[in-house]
């Protein structure tokens, strides 16, 4: 389970990035506090730590229920962990990317990585379930 600690705590520093460049943008006066209440409206200092926080629900649902279900099923195993720490570590530059310099082929590279590890793991899984590994 630390691959998934380590991505609750990715959660929590992408809402603590949020947090402050929402303070900062309403204490510089680029923002006022009424624009969050719609994202179209929020400034893009932190409209794209936003929508990091977003993706940080989206394909790491698919990291979370695999990670469960290889320990309930006894799945897990050295290739498990390391595909599941791989992926973790994409989800950690695609947060760093989209965060810093927002470059989009980079932050696209490390998503996609991160999405074919997964989907290995996920085939790794199905070969577990039939008994074939």
């Amino acid at each position: 389970f630390w691959p998934v600690m380590a991505h609750v705590l990715l959660v929590y520093i992408v809402y603590l990035v949020m947090a402050r460049r929402r303070y900062f943008a309403v204490k510089s006066g680029e923002a006022r506090v009424g624009q969050y209440k719609m994202r179209s409206t929020e400034p893009v200092s932190s409209v794209t730590v936003a929508n990091n926080l977003i993706n940080q629900f989206e394909l790491p649902v698919l990291f979370h229920a695999l990670c469960l279900a290889l320990f309930v099923t006894n799945g897990v195993n050295y290739l498990t962990l390391v595909l599941m720490w791989i992926f973790i570590l994409s989800r950690y530059v695609h947060a760093w990317v989209h965060l810093t310099s927002n470059r989009v082929m980079l932050r696209s590279r490390a998503f996609f990585f991160g999405a074919v590890v997964l989907l290995l793991a996920w085939i790794w899984f199905a070969f577990h379930l039939t008994g074939a590994v």
